[in-house]
């Protein structure tokens, strides 16, 4: 009786629902290509400006083995359950309803938001060539691009975002060979060693301080990861696909990272390096090849198309999950024949179209605003992985149940989540402590900084109290109607 009352609730109201057009090609490139953006082609170089060459490579190592243990973390829970809410689905699966409500809409929040920002940038990115196009056009054109390719199929996302960071992976690989060759000297036929790693103050400068604050800002560089929990839902083999691109995509990811940090400290002194140009830019320039300044706008763009891109799938998907969960309007859970929440579509680029607007006409205003909103929502999505999947194997195990039947296991239990919690919990609180300064406090900046926590937190209060939802006893977890429910579903 109760898997038939399963499978009716889940053809009701909807004769369609989401197809699994996604291979693993695609979710490779996806995970990939949320972690490989602007935060390498441009922000790398003012972290090594900041912590030298050796305070980089310790900052973005922690906050690898953090990423590390949350793509585990994330792994386990969605080869068991491919669901396209992801994190919001486990919350409330495994910690508390009110939980999944508030990391739900935080993190739609944050992708709309992310969506028109990057609009914005490609815009000013186009300027390079077209200086005198209104901006405007450009943002309308590249929105109108995004939304077309999600409203096509989840398959046309994929394959769109497998080319998109295909771009930017064979751009960090041809960067690393041609650095690597410039430090020999293969080029020029002065080789370049590793003195640029003793000049000055380098490998650490501004010595623990200097590394806990890119530490910090390292953090932003690999948000986007967690978007192959949300391609889940939409995968054609979770149960093979997504362990392997789990395994594989996380240690690439650090090989480039690490490696970009190695050539560009390398060849790069320290006080040279910041963000007015690419590091990518000055590598090519030194290594002869025309056009490197041109080469590298047309990288960095396709890095805010392919975020854009990702950010209306991940906020479209994380409505239409919402509101299959009763957490949003029922009509937004609509899916067209194609396997396409349209309702959510259409919401999520309304509101992408009137902060993109914002950004173009109130810059120093409410767009700033609404980035800040949004700053610490990609940081709380993490933390609420790393608590799901320690909820989510307590009961597990006190059930009793068949650890077996789990297709993939993250490693290093309950020892990983912790680390990834704490560091999450730390991250978070550290984002404004530059702006309590010995003098004086800026509170602006401190404002700014943790906006989004007290939004986040209203936003779990208002659903607890409104819906009298309690935290979920772990001998309470209803295994056997979500095995139910993904057999129907496969």
């Amino acid at each position: 009786m109760q898997n038939a009352n399963t499978a009716k609730r889940l053809t009701e109201k909807n004769t369609y629902k989401l197809k699994r057009g996604l291979k693993a090609r695609h979710l490779n490139m996806i995970a990939m290509g949320g972690a490989i953006g602007t935060g390498i082609f441009l922000a790398l170089g003012a972290t090594i400006k900041q912590a030298g060459p050796g305070g980089a490579l310790i900052a973005y190592g922690c906050i690898g083995v953090m990423v590390y243990f949350l793509m585990t973390s994330l792994g386990e829970m969605a080869t068991y359950m491919p669901d396209s809410g992801s994190f919001e689905t486990y919350a409330t699966k495994f910690v508390d309803p009110a939980l999944g409500f508030a990391l739900g809409w935080n993190y739609w929040y944050n992708w709309s938001i992310t969506v028109a920002a990057e609009m914005v940038a490609g815009a000013l990115i186009m300027k390079y060539w077209f200086p005198n196009t209104p901006a405007i056009i450009w943002s309308i054109s590249f929105l109108a691009l995004i939304v077309g390719l999600t409203l096509l199929s989840a398959w046309a996302y994929g394959e769109s975002e497998f080319w998109f960071a295909g771009i930017k992976v064979f751009t960090v690989i041809v960067f690393l060979i041609i650095g690597i060759a410039t430090i020999f000297g293969i080029f020029n036929g002065k080789p370049v060693g590793l003195k640029n790693f003793t000049v000055g103050e380098a490998p650490f400068v501004g010595g623990f301080k200097s590394i806990f604050m890119v530490f910090l800002i390292a953090g932003f560089s690999f948000q986007g990861t967690e978007l192959v929990g949300i391609a889940a839902g939409e995968s054609e083999n979770p149960e093979k696909n997504i362990p392997r691109a789990i395994n594989t995509i996380f240690w690439r990811i650090i090989l480039f990272y690490v490696g970009t940090i190695f050539v560009v400290g390398a060849l790069i002194p320290y006080m040279d390096a910041g963000v007015k140009t690419s590091p990518f830019t000055l590598v090519f320039k030194r290594a002869g090849i025309a056009g490197a300044a041109s080469l590298m706008n047309a990288v960095i763009l396709t890095s805010v198309l392919s975020a854009g891109n990702s950010g209306m799938y991940a906020s479209t998907r994380m409505l239409y999950s919402l509101a299959k969960g009763k957490k949003a309007p029922a009509w937004l859970a609509k899916v067209n024949s194609r396997g396409v929440p349209v309702n959510s579509l259409i919401l999520t680029t309304i509101v992408a179209s009137a902060c993109f607007l914002t950004g173009l006409y109130a810059e120093s205003t409410v767009y700033v605003w609404l980035v800040a909103a949004s700053g610490l929502a990609g940081f709380v999505a993490w933390l609420g992985i790393a608590l799901c999947h320690y909820r989510f194997r307590k009961a597990y195990t006190v059930q009793k149940r068949d650890f077996g039947k789990l297709k993939y296991k993250a490693k290093l239990f309950p020892l990983g989540p912790v680390i990834a919690l704490t560091l999450c919990i730390i991250v978070i609180l550290g984002q404004g402590i530059t702006y309590f300064g010995a003098a004086k406090i800026d509170w602006s900046g401190v404002i700014s900084s943790y906006i989004g926590l007290p939004l986040f937190i209203g936003l779990w209060l208002w659903y607890k109290k409104k819906h009298h939802t309690s935290v979920i006893k772990p001998e309470e977890v209803d295994f056997d109607s979500i095995e139910e429910e993904m057999k129907y579903l496969k």
